[in-house]
C-alpha cells in the first residue's frame, strides 16, 4: 500500500478532533484479519475516509468515479486505497476489482446505497455487495455511521463539535435461497444486509429499512 494509504488514516482521525467528537462502538466486533465485505450506509462525504480510519483491517473502498477524473484528487484517492465506482446501477469494473482485492485478502468497504443519504435516512440500496459477498464467500461486517449529517462548515464544526458515532456490527455470512431467480436472490440478500446495517442505527436513521424485525438501539 502506498504511503498515503497509513498516513491518510492516521491524519484522519487527528484531523476529526478539532471538529467534532468521534466515537467508535463495537470495536471487538472486528475480525483480527480479513477478508471481509465492510457495508455502511452513507450520510456525507466524510463517511468513507471516517469508516476506513475506524476498521482497524487492510482495506480499500469504492469510492465515485468523479474523484478520479482530475490527476490531483486522484493521487490522494487513488493512494488512499480507493478505486471508483460508476453511480446509479451496477459497475461490473467496480465488482471486478472488489473481488480482486478480496482474492489478495484485503478488506473492500462499500456504501451500497450508492449516494448520500440526503434526510439521513437509508435510501433502498443496489445488489452489488450482495452479489460480491455471494459470490466471494467472504463475511459481511455491518457498520453504521451516525453525525455526519451535521456536519457543516469548518467554522461551524470547531464551535459546535457535533458528535460522529461509527458503530461496527458482528460480522456474519450470507445464505441464499436456492428456491429464487437471481434477481430475487440478491434483492433478498442486500435486504438482509441492509437490516442488518440498520440494526446498528437509532431508528430515525433506518429509513426504508426500518421494520418490526430490526431491534431497537
Amino acid at each position: 500500500m502506498h504511503w498515503v494509504y497509513y498516513f491518510g488514516r492516521v491524519l484522519i482521525r487527528i484531523l476529526v478532533f478539532p471538529f467534532a467528537w468521534l466515537e467508535i462502538k463495537g470495536k471487538e466486533n472486528t475480525p483480527a484479519r480479513g477478508p471481509v465485505l465492510i457495508v455502511c450506509n452513507h450520510l456525507h462525504i466524510a463517511d468513507p475516509p471516517i469508516v476506513a480510519a475506524s476498521i482497524k483491517l487492510k482495506c480499500v473502498l469504492m469510492a465515485k468515479d468523479e474523484l478520479f477524473q482530475h490527476w490531483w484528487t486522484r493521487f490522494w484517492v487513488k493512494n488512499f486505497g480507493a478505486f471508483p465506482v460508476r453511480r446509479g446501477g451496477i459497475d461490473r469494473e467496480a465488482i471486478r476489482q472488489a473481488e480482486e482485492w478480496l482474492k489478495k485478502g484485503v478488506s473492500v468497504i462499500m456504501f451500497p446505497e450508492g449516494s448520500r443519504s440526503k434526510n439521513a435516512k437509508m435510501q433502498p440500496a443496489l445488489p452489488g455487495a450482495a452479489l460480491i459477498a455471494y459470490r466471494m464467500g467472504v463475511p459481511v461486517l455491518p457498520v453504521g455511521i451516525t453525525g455526519t449529517d451535521k456536519l457543516r462548515r469548518l467554522g461551524w464544526c470547531f464551535l459546535h463539535h457535533p458528535r460522529i458515532t461509527v458503530t461496527i456490527g458482528k460480522p456474519f455470512n450470507i445464505t441464499a435461497n436456492e428456491r429464487n431467480t437471481a434477481r430475487e436472490q440478491r434483492n433478498e440478500l442486500i435486504n438482509d444486509i441492509m437490516r442488518s446495517v440498520a440494526a446498528l442505527l437509532p431508528k430515525e436513521y433506518r429509513g426504508v429499512y426500518d421494520s418490526e424485525e430490526v431491534d431497537e438501539n
